[in-house]
This record gives structure tokens, C-alpha cells and sequence, in this order.
């Protein structure tokens, strides 16, 4: 049994996964695939429940899609940023991708957006938006109700400062739970997670030695993580950008949004 998980873990990892709500095995999938941390969360009749007692129509088809990568053979990288808009960083990231001519994905904190909405106003052409929650809280541990007005809030608060109509959810810390993923589905949202991520801790000031990393690993098809908000140990991962972009597009990479990435899946 304990074969099987790993394999069936594997096999989730090597791209999108579709979960099917019913009989309350998307939740354990989900659990699995996400690696939640915290496994005394409930799976059903707590915080962390698939079940929306009589109101089987507001899952609509009952299907959610998940992402960490695409398969392709064409060499394409989606560079993602969570946790923003922030004053310090994001102007940074703003103005490294503009002089380089990169579009990006931004899974944006509604509550941040509201506060710093300036800071990206205008800017953001090219780019695409995705929801982040509204406060960074763990969607995991909220009702289904909560989790519902959580996204709804956000929603309201990026369509009003972008324009855009977010479509792409990636919900805190990665952790996914019964409620997090109803409400997704209620929202017409995909969850998009990632297969690479900046490792700023094992490169403290060594934004070569980061961007050396990144680019050994890159794969066609890849979802990177990084921030644009945080701690300043993170700031060795946006030093890095510029050789990252440099490097990668001398070995054939092209820099496109999650949603371009995933409409040329195989």
C-alpha cells in the first residue's frame, strides 16, 4: 500500500491533476498530493470537510483542476509570485521583468492589494493576476463558508484593482483541505501550485549560486515559485533574476503566464 502511494504521488507530480468530487475521495488525493503538513486536520465534518450539506449545486460540475506542471516539450517557463503587492520588492520585480520583456504570473493577498494597490496600477500589462487569499491565512483551516467569502473578497478587491477577472488560485503555504477546494470550484478557479521553487536559505547571498540551481533544474513545462514579499533572505532569489532570464533564454526558454502555459498542454 504504502508502493502505491508513493507511485501514485509520483505519478500526480509529473503534471495536472483533475479531482473529482465524490464520496469524499478528492479530499484524501488532495491531502496526499499536497503534502499538507498538518494530518490532524479533519477530512470530513470539521474545517477541513469536502461536504456542503444541501448545496450540492454550488459545485457546479464537482471538478477541480490542479497544476504543478505541463507537459510539453516546448521549452516554456511560467515564473510565478506570491504574497505581494509589497512596497520594498514588487516595484523590483516590476522593473526587472519590464526591462527584460517577461510576462509573469502575481498570486496576489487581497488585503495587500488593497493597501499597496499603487504600487502595481497601471503596471501590470502583460502580467497576469491570480488569487493568494485576502489576509495569507491557512485556507485549510477555514469552514467552507469562510473559505467562500475569504476567495470572493479577494476576487472583488484584484477585479477592481487590475481589471482582470483572476481565474488561477494558489491558496497559501500550498495547503489544500476538503473546504479550500469547494470553494475553489464555487469560484470557477483552478488551483496552481509549482514544480520548482527559489531556495533562498541555501543560497544566503549568493544570488549566482541561486540562479546556478534554477537553471541546472529547468524542465519545459515548469511552474517556479518565488516572492515578492517577505523576509530579506528572499531578496538573493529577485538578485538572481536577471541571470535566471538571461541564462534560460540563451538555452531556448521562452517566459509566458501560468495561463499561456497551460493552454499547450499534451
Amino acid at each position: 500500500m504504502a508502493g502505491l502511494r508513493r507511485s501514485r504521488r509520483r505519478d500526480l507530480l509529473r503534471g495536472g491533476a483533475l479531482v473529482t468530487f465524490g464520496a469524499g475521495l478528492g479530499v484524501v488525493g488532495f491531502a496526499e498530493a499536497a503534502d499538507v503538513a498538518d494530518r490532524k486536520l479533519p477530512v470530513r465534518g470539521g474545517a477541513a470537510s469536502a461536504v456542503v450539506p444541501g448545496h450540492p449545486d454550488l459545485l457546479g460540475g464537482g471538478r477541480l483542476e490542479m497544476n504543478w506542471l505541463v507537459r510539453t516539450e516546448r521549452k516554456l517557463v511560467a515564473l510565478t509570485f506570491d504574497d505581494g503587492p509589497g512596497p520594498n520588492w514588487t516595484p523590483m520585480v516590476l522593473d526587472t521583468l519590464h526591462q527584460h520583456g517577461v510576462s509573469a504570473t502575481f498570486f496576489m493577498v487581497g488585503e495587500r492589494a488593497r493597501k499597496h494597490g499603487e504600487l502595481v496600477r497601471g503596471r501590470l500589462a502583460g502580467h497576469e493576476v491570480g488569487s493568494h487569499s485576502w489576509a495569507h491565512h491557512d485556507l485549510a483551516r477555514l469552514s467552507y463558508e469562510e473559505a467562500c467569502e475569504d476567495l470572493a473578497r479577494t476576487h472583488r478587491e484584484l477585479v477592481a484593482l487590475t481589471g482582470q477577472e483572476p481565474r488561477l488560485l494558489r491558496p497559501p503555504y500550498g495547503h489544500l483541505a476538503g473546504s479550500t477546494t469547494a470553494a475553489a470550484v464555487r469560484m470557477g478557479y483552478q488551483v496552481v501550485l509549482w514544480s520548482q521553487q527559489m531556495q533562498e536559505a541555501d543560497f544566503p547571498g549568493d544570488p549566482a549560486g541561486q540562479a546556478r540551481r534554477i537553471i541546472a533544474d529547468m524542465q519545459p513545462g515548469t511552474i517556479l515559485l518565488a516572492h515578492d514579499v517577505g523576509e530579506r533572505h528572499r531578496l538573493v532569489s529577485l538578485r538572481a533574476l536577471p541571470e535566471i532570464i538571461d541564462q534560460l533564454r540563451a538555452r531556448g526558454y521562452e517566459f509566458v503566464t501560468v495561463s499561456q502555459l497551460l493552454a499547450v498542454r499534451q
